[in-house]
């Protein structure tokens, strides 16, 4: 599905004076203002011991004065560190409830970026006593559901249904991380579960979860906790939110917020690197008077070591450019970027029939069935992480938001149509300050576009790259070897999907 248009001018007024995240410095976390001891000994275990611009910003407005009295809108680099800035304040507000409820739900367009984010969550929560859960599909719905809903057992500190009696079922976690199918299937069918006490709801990758429907998530979502808040206000009982602060505790029920709306209220934060500015699609949120921050008055920026190359290549030749290239590295992780899953395939498949060319190469796949892929793709993302796999082919599945340490380099062996797509490809390295390098292959004929395309992004800086002559004609006798292998592993590989479709009912 295309990308809108960028525009030139912000359509929302809100939108137009942003805070500029990139005049901030990074500050040390032993001067990070009500920093909750137990997260700062957290973060030192994860390697951290300072806070980005963005996460500095991102604290400040909801910590800070803030106090997230406004919705956030996140506009900033990838690598940025824009999951950290989101999950600090969210589970350091948490932590000062001792309750056990679904307060914060994060949704993230795919498995894997949900993952990366649990993992995130994992490291800072359990520390102040919260429990993150997870609903993207890994596992059977049962085994999801046996993680996010216990039966309570009568003791102080559980959740209270409006008449006052112990609720059968509770909610296990206080936050969870999920896909959209995954958690419209929860809401629709697990007995227990509920988002009447969701405080917190943060859209991650967001300008994707608005261009897609995934089964009406949002409205779904949106709708349950606005009824809630309407029957809590409505209540004549002394109900009150659980999460609720001491000075909104009333007799007869929760006092109004903003323009009539219950206190406290459901906050959104939501956050991408290349945020849209359609309104008909910002406007989904109903976002209750949005603060805009982003990295700088550009709509589209590149993470600040980044740097870009074009490499230009004569047409049928394009498969050796790259494996020259790949060996001119000398090694370094790479990630090669196709425009679809076959090509993925066929490339992965045509690279690893180069037998002079010592490198271990895997793709990122979504040809075979979801259970299947989903192991698949996790081995090999495990294998690429721990360095066992030099270089990884994949379609655009993993252009946004996956963090692998230590990419090197991105290499896109076709060009992106979207100026979002390569950023988001090329935001795949030079990731929380380190450098980074992307490479782009083109024809002749492709140089005038892709110029063009940098352009959106106030980009005119990206040099040629030269390959040795040599490197290039040293390739040319195993690259007519592997074209053959290559013609021959697909075809019987169109042999054996006929067989499978001839013996289907």
């Amino acid at each position: 599905m295309g990308e809108e248009k960028p525009r030139s001018v912000p359509a929302l007024p809100w939108m137009r004076s942003p805070v500029d995240v990139s005049l901030l410095q990074e500050c040390s976390l032993d001067l990070v203002p009500c920093l909750d001891p137990r997260l700062k000994g957290a973060l030192r275990n994860m390697g951290i011991s300072s806070l980005f611009p963005v996460q500095v910003a991102v604290w400040q407005e909801t910590i800070g004065p803030g106090a997230f009295e406004r919705d956030l809108c996140v506009n900033s680099p990838t690598g940025s560190g824009k999951t950290l800035a989101y999950a600090l304040p969210i589970v350091h507000v948490l932590s000062t409830r001792a309750v056990r409820c679904l307060r914060a739900l994060v949704v993230l367009p795919t498995r894997d970026l949900a993952l990366q984010v649990k993992e995130v969550f994992d490291a800072i929560a359990p520390p102040v006593g919260l429990s993150v859960g997870l609903a993207v599909g890994q596992s059977s719905i049962a085994d999801e559901i046996a993680d996010l809903i216990k039966r309570p057992k009568l003791q102080a500190g559980i959740c209270y249904d409006p008449e006052g009696s112990p609720a059968e079922l509770q909610s296990a976690v206080d936050i969870l991380v999920a896909t959209p199918g995954r958690l419209v299937d929860h809401i629709n069918s697990t007995h227990g579960f509920t988002l009447e006490h969701l405080r917190y709801l943060v859209v991650d990758e967001t300008d994707r979860l608005l261009r897609e429907s995934y089964q009406s998530w949002l409205p779904t979502v949106l709708q349950m906790t606005n009824s809630n808040n309407e029957g809590l206000l409505n209540s004549k009982s002394s109900l009150y939110s659980v999460f609720g602060s001491l000075r909104t505790i009333r007799r007869c029920g929760i006092e109004r917020g903003f323009k009539g709306k219950s206190y406290p209220r459901l906050v959104k934060m939501v956050l991408s690197a290349t945020l849209t500015q359609d309104p008909s699609k910002l406007s989904q949120l109903d976002l209750h008077h949005p603060l805009f921050l982003s990295a700088g008055q550009r709509r589209y920026r590149f993470p600040e070591k980044l740097e870009s190359y074009k490499l230009i290549c004569e047409s049928k030749l394009k498969p050796i450019y790259l494996v020259a290239l790949l060996k001119n590295l000398g090694g370094e992780k790479c990630i090669v970027f196709t425009s679809s899953v076959e090509s993925t395939h066929r490339l992965c498949t045509l690279l690893n029939f180069f037998t002079d060319l010592p490198l271990k190469i895997k793709e990122y796949s979504g040809l075979q069935r979801q259970s299947v892929r989903s192991l698949s793709c996790s081995k090999t993302l495990k294998a690429f992480r721990e360095g066992d796999v030099q270089v990884l082919v994949s379609s655009d599945a993993m252009t946004r938001g996956m963090d692998v340490e230590g990419v090197t380099n991105v290499i896109n062996y076709e060009i992106p149509l979207y100026i979002k797509t390569y950023i988001h490809r090329a935001g795949r390295t030079a990731r929380a300050g380190q450098t980074g390098r992307c490479f782009t292959l083109l024809r002749k004929d492709e140089v005038k576009r892709f110029k063009k395309m940098l352009q959106k992004a106030d980009n005119n800086s990206c040099p040629v790259y030269l390959l040795p002559a040599t490197s290039v004609e040293s390739f040319r006798s195993s690259y007519t070897s592997a074209l053959e292998k290559l013609k021959e592993a697909v075809e019987s590989e169109t042999s054996r999907k006929r067989k499978v479709g001839s013996k289907a009912p």
